[in-house]
């Protein structure tokens, strides 16, 4: 199917774009590096009158450390992303921006079109609900800072302003001894995860658990932070028997929907047995080893 007509505009600098969606209004939609919008425009369904091309915007690729914060720039690409410093330094981001589909979707799809997407199943929300990250939103009157879990309201709901942007996303660098990882299950590497899990952990001497957080992706119509677990594990010297009862405190909470890749009962029983997955990825981090997070295909 071919998309509904539109009138296509591409402006030369951040301040001209946002100045062209607020006159154009909300039936205008931007576009990066169009990895959802295209195929939403090819199914009708949305049929926006305007196109505002921001996918060549200067200065919106990169990702630094400025003081205690990581930054990362909303035009950054995916594979980009995966081979950035930030990356290497910090393998939890390398485990997302690596997993996401395939070198073609990599390639194109960008961090800020991905969280302004708010798909239930989407591996930047997940991951950047692990490290309680903030989305820097730009428009008419100036920057904002929203965190994550304000900005993503709903599956496929943000509080994103139609003359708003999403210019970069930025998180505190990880404490040290802590160590993170983010593992999804797919049915094929091009797909969404079916669902997905983040820890990102910090140890003291003996595996104290001094703090963490464990976020659930497809686990309802967004990310799942799982409370209950984190109170299991937090201020005790962490064992496999703790970790078990922390994940059945996690998919207590899970609520995925029933589909064609498993109905719920089916799906909890995967996030439980990724929960005890990521958490040893994250525990060797935690003790400096270099090890290779790896996705779970069916």
């Amino acid at each position: 199917m071919y998309p509904a007509p539109f009138r296509y505009h591409r402006p030369a600098s951040l301040k001209e774009a946002i100045l062209m969606l607020s006159a154009l209004g909300e039936t205008a939609k931007p576009l990066a590096g169009g990895q959802t919008l295209i195929p939403v425009l090819k199914l009708r369904l949305d049929e926006p009158t305007d196109i505002v091309d921001i996918g060549r915007l200067p200065d919106l690729r990169f990702a630094r450390k400025e003081n205690d914060w990581i930054q990362i720039g909303a035009l950054s690409s995916h594979g980009w992303i995966a081979k950035s410093d930030i990356a290497s330094a910090i393998p939890i981001v390398r485990d997302c921006a690596g997993g996401i589909a395939d070198a073609q979707v990599r390639s194109l799809g960008t961090i800020g079109g991905s969280v302004s997407a708010a798909h239930p199943n989407c591996d930047w929300p997940a991951l950047l609900h692990v490290l309680d990250a903030e989305v820097v939103c730009s428009g008419p009157n100036g920057d904002r800072q929203v965190p994550v879990d304000q900005f993503i309201s709903d599956a496929y709901t943000t509080t994103l302003a139609t003359d708003e942007l999403v210019t970069s996303l930025r998180f505190k660098a990880p404490a040290a001894g802590s160590g993170g990882a983010y593992i999804t299950y797919k049915k094929a590497a091009a797909a969404f995860p079916v669902c997905s899990v983040g820890i990102q952990l910090t140890l003291g001497a003996g595996n104290l658990c001094q703090d963490l957080r464990i976020i659930m992706g497809g686990a309802g119509p967004t990310p799942r932070r799982a409370l209950e677990a984190e109170r299991e594990l937090r201020g005790r010297e962490i064992n496999p028997q703790l970790w078990a009862r922390a994940a059945d405190a996690a998919i207590a909470v899970a609520e995925p929907d029933s589909d064609t890749r498993g109905d719920t009962a089916y799906k909890r029983q995967l996030l439980r047995g990724l929960i005890l997955k990521v958490a040893d990825v994250a525990m060797l981090r935690c003790a400096n080893t270099k090890i290779e997070g790896s996705h779970i295909y069916a």
